[in-house]
C-alpha cells in the first residue's frame, strides 16, 4: 500500500534560530511587531509499506539516520493513506 508521509522538523528549543531571527527584524522594519518567529522544514515522502504503522516506523528510521539532527531538531511525522 502507498503512504505519504509528511515530515516537519523544528529545531529545540532553545536553539539558535538566525533565519526566523533575520525574517523577524525584517518583518520589523516593514511595521509588522512579532514575539517571534520560527523556521522549519516540511519534508513530503511517499514510500511502501504494508501499514501505517509500517510506514511511520520507515519514516521515522529516515529521521534518525539522515532527515533530522537529534540532538538539535524535534519533528513529528504525519501519514496518509494514498
Amino acid at each position: 500500500m502507498q503512504y505519504q508521509a509528511t515530515v516537519t522538523i523544528e529545531q529545540k528549543q532553545g536553539m539558535l534560530d538566525p533565519e526566523g531571527t533575520t525574517v523577524k527584524r525584517a518583518l520589523e522594519h516593514l511595521g509588522y511587531a512579532t514575539e517571534s518567529v520560527k523556521t522549519a522544514k516540511l519534508f513530503e515522502i511517499l514510500l511502501e509499506a504494508e501499514s501505517a504503522g509500517a510506514a511511520e516506523q520507515k519514516v521515522d528510521e529516515m529521521c534518525q539516520k539522515l532527515i533530522a539532527n537529534p540532538i538539535v531538531d524535534n519533528y513529528t511525522i504525519e501519514i496518509e493513506e494514498k
